[in-house]
């Protein structure tokens, strides 16, 4: 049975800060590249931020200067440090394989951005 674990959400006021992280279970994201995504209510979900298998990274322009994502290959475990947030971050986080598999989604963490 695939599990995918996010966490690291909740409340936070404009300009704070949050780091996620995620595990999943086996080894379906070892020697994959990785994403972060989020869906913010009434949206589709959209894609924030990649890390390759070599270490390239991606960000959406929305997040690009705010976030940064890691991986630790070790544990298989994949983060995002969310800094500056901001009410329009607010979402459902996911992360998943990059392009993601169906199966991989996970509950994801809520982040609530509001003063």
């Amino acid at each position: 049975h695939v599990q995918v674990v996010e966490t690291g959400g909740g409340p936070v006021q404009p300009g704070g800060s949050l780091r996620f992280s995620c595990a999943a279970s086996g080894r379906i994201f070892s020697n994959k590249n990785l994403g972060w995504y989020r869906q913010a209510p009434g949206k589709q979900r959209e894609l924030v931020a990649t890390i390759s298998i070599g270490g390239n990274i991606y960000y959406a322009d929305s997040v690009n200067g705010r976030f940064t994502i890691s991986r630790d290959s070790a544990s298989n475990t994949l983060y995002l440090q969310m800094n500056s947030l901001k009410p329009d971050d607010t979402a459902v986080y996911y992360c998943n394989r990059q392009p993601p598999t169906p199966n991989y989604w996970g509950q994801g963490t809520q982040v609530t951005v509001s003063s």
